[in-house]
């Protein structure tokens, strides 16, 4: 397509976003406030149909001018995108595990220290490696674990250590990973609720030997679908992209043929010497890349994450000012010493309040307010996890708290004061009716 005929379309495109973009009045209680959301603008349609016009459906120039600009972003060395955060917690993870790491791999039944009330894919990556997850508890407020519980966690097994921010409230990063250091444990930060959030005015994201994030709608920046692996570590960065694509040995990007110039001389295993490199495998690995359509949108989104995360901060400030005082509610706290940039706002309904969880989810639906559930709550009375090896430390009180009395609602960029002020009023009117 000549560049005439590309400019034409990408007009046409602009002027169709105008069209479709009108935005309509804000009608309390019949506009829907979803909780969570993609905020996309013209640069992302544009983008998104430039990548279209170009054909780049695999993995190709956006996608390596994302993870060159997204590491350096997130301070970073190398980042490595796929196709989910799931998935990225699943290539963490199971990359602890490569002999590359020699004496230092982890193996079946070596135990990983996470937190029970979260999301399932932080978790599940353990068990799909024969590990054994140790779950600790939460506190109410923050829905972060503490050091502390993670330090009395640690056993002749434990081997490392993989915990999410909750809601973009960071954990007690520093202190943990002192104590990762100090017993020799590999930690995991699942930063996927958490991009630009800091703790001690550092980046979470920073402190781990892995970094997951996700880019699904619900989050600071999206591809749709899509998620990345960061690390400083070059031997982990070359272990996941083994793992990332099929398990293979050779680094070539697809297209290239001779990047080490070596690629008819190696011998591994028991092939014949000189056989192709581009189809001498070294992990049980999988094919989890991304898109150039994917990273496409990404390089436009990532433009806007100071924006995004301003409009995160500054929304969730203003339902906890309006809730301020609000009885028979604990509302969120930031953890200590951390700035987060939020993905959500925590209610708790104190167990002795004269209304259920329930009736305030449901009086607030009923409204177009959107909620959610703290993910899966405890995760140990999921039906998924109750067979399934695990250890836990502690009781598991609060984890309890959260799944029966604890919800969610939105802050992301895409609502607006008008919308927030008419939440704020509706949970006031509701807990007052109450008594």
């Amino acid at each position: 397509m000549s560049s005439v005929h590309r400019d034409l379309v990408l007009d046409e495109v602009r002027k169709y976003h105008q069209e479709v973009s009108d935005e309509k009045p804000f009608v309390p209680g019949t506009t829907e406030i979803w909780p969570s959301g993609a905020v996309l603008d013209m640069e992302d349609r544009v983008a998104l149909v430039e990548a279209a016009l170009d054909l780049r459906i695999a993995a190709g120039r956006s996608s390596r001018s994302f993870e060159s600009r997204f590491a350096r972003r997130l301070k970073r060395r190398k980042a490595h995108l796929t196709n989910s955060g799931s998935s990225a917690n699943l290539l963490a993870t199971t990359a602890l595990t490569s002999h590359l790491l020699e004496d230092h791999r982890l193996r079946a039944g070596d135990e990983v220290i996470t937190v029970a009330a979260g999301f399932p894919t932080t978790v599940n990556p353990i068990l799909q490696n024969g590990l054994v997850p140790v779950f600790v508890d939460v506190e109410l407020g923050t829905y972060n674990t503490t050091a502390d519980r993670v330090a009395q966690a640690i056993g002749p097994r434990t081997r490392a250590i993989i915990i999410a921010h909750a809601l973009g409230n960071p954990f007690e990063v520093a202190e943990i990973a002192q104590l990762a250091e100090d017993h020799g444990l590999f930690l995991i930060e699942d930063n996927c609720d958490a991009v630009g959030s800091t703790y001690d005015g550092r980046l979470t994201g920073t402190f781990g030997d892995l970094t997951t994030v996700s880019f699904y709608p619900a989050h600071h920046l999206t591809m749709g679908e899509g998620g990345c692996v960061l690390t400083s570590n070059l031997v982990l960065a070359r272990i996941i992209e083994s793992l990332r694509d099929w398990g293979r040995d050779c680094w070539c990007e697809p297209g290239e043929n001779n990047r080490c110039f070596k690629r008819f001389e190696y011998q591994m295993g028991t092939l014949p010497a000189g056989y192709d490199h581009k189809y001498i495998f070294s992990h049980v690995g999988y094919n989890l890349k991304a898109t150039d359509l994917q990273a496409a949108l990404g390089l436009t989104q990532l433009a806007k994450l100071d924006e995004f995360c301003a409009a995160r901060r500054r929304n969730w400030a203003q339902l906890r000012e309006g809730l301020d005082g609000v009885p028979h509610l604990i509302l969120p706290r930031a953890t200590e010493r951390s700035d987060p940039s939020w993905f959500g706002f925590a209610l708790t309904v104190e167990p002795e309040a004269p209304f259920s969880r329930a009736e305030l989810v449901a009086f607030l639906e009923g409204r177009k307010i959107g909620t959610r559930r703290l993910f899966a709550g405890n995760l140990t009375r999921q039906p998924a996890y109750i067979d399934q090896p695990h250890r836990v430390v502690g009781d598991l009180a609060n984890s309890d708290v959260v799944t029966e009395q604890t919800f969610w609602i939105g802050v992301y960029p895409g609502l607006t004061e008008e919308m927030l002020d008419y939440v704020v009023a509706s949970i006031k009117e509701f807990v007052g009716a109450a008594g």
